[in-house]
């Protein structure tokens, strides 16, 4: 991606995009570091020691729904909005999201900012790996920033419930795709959080996100569809996409964005919500 006005309204930035623009007006960069506890990184830490400059940080189990027994479900919109100011962010700025492990939780808070009314929002491609392969600058401490103003419209056709997945497996509406690793999905492997069975939901599909991401940044569009199709998923028809808790099936989500699919909604519960309320689980592949 070389042309920079080419880039503009793409679901995916280059790192020399970003580097033309940073600190200019209308510009806000958010790192959106978080990972897995069998991880042994702290993504607030990381973000301290070193990041874009002029990036904020974003906590997705912050920014989450906290009356919830579940892992950083969505906030409601005034929550949500009220984060998003707080770190300097307006709805209207061009919004470029990058992670630490370079594609990864991205994509989530680049779902959530889209599913809130944001319009121009990015993932940076290669994420952090990248920009500190590459030589660029970073900077230390905590990223303050003006206070933004952001309306959040919250868009509920963009998200799906626990009920919504039960009814498109049960009358086939649409089709549910799980991108957790092959081993989680077929029983074989355990799942990261404790007490929580592995398997899958009865009909769903398994597409692993390392089918889709090589060297921290989506395979090319080609490569993409290939995934998909390979794995038994139409993706010009209805789609849900789920992972474990919510977060790394945004990155099926960005996938289809990148190939010029339809947006399909997201599981925020996942498979934590679905294991853990005693819905039907199987074993086995696809």
């Amino acid at each position: 991606m070389n042309d920079s006005a080419s880039q503009a309204g793409a679901p995916i930035v280059s790192t020399a995009w970003l580097a033309d623009r940073l600190g200019t007006a209308g510009l806000s960069v958010v790192d959106a570091s978080w990972y897995l506890p069998a991880a042994n990184r702290d993504g607030k830490a990381e973000f301290l020691d070193g990041h874009i400059p002029g990036a904020v940080f974003f906590d997705i189990d912050a920014v989450s729904d906290h009356s919830s027994d579940l892992p950083h479900m969505l906030p409601d919109p005034t929550g949500f909005a009220e984060a998003a100011a707080g770190l300097g962010v307006n709805t209207d700025d061009d919004i470029v999201v990058y992670d630490g492990g370079g594609l990864f939780s991205a994509p989530r808070v680049w779902w959530m900012f889209r599913l809130f009314g944001a319009r121009k929002v990015h993932v940076l491609d290669g994420g952090l790996p990248r920009w500190k392969t590459e030589g660029r600058p970073l900077e230390q401490g905590a990223g303050q920033r003006t206070a933004g103003q952001f309306s959040a419209q919250f868009n509920k056709d963009g998200v799906a419930s626990m009920a919504d997945v039960a009814a498109a497996l049960q009358d086939k509406s649409a089709q549910v795709l799980d991108v957790r690793a092959a081993g989680r999905f077929t029983g074989e492997a355990a799942e990261p959080r404790p007490n929580l069975p592995s398997g899958h939901m009865p009909g769903a599909r398994n597409l692993p996100t390392t089918e889709l991401v090589a060297n921290g940044a989506l395979k090319s569009k080609d490569e993409l569809l290939k995934a998909f199709k390979d794995a038994g998923i139409d993706p010009d028809q209805a789609l849900i996409t789920s992972c474990g808790s919510g977060v790394s099936a945004a990155i099926a989500n960005l996938a289809l964005a990148v190939a010029g699919k339809p947006q399909p909604k997201l599981y925020d519960g996942s498979w934590t919500e679905w294991a853990s309320r005693g819905q039907p689980v199987v074993k086995g592949k696809a």
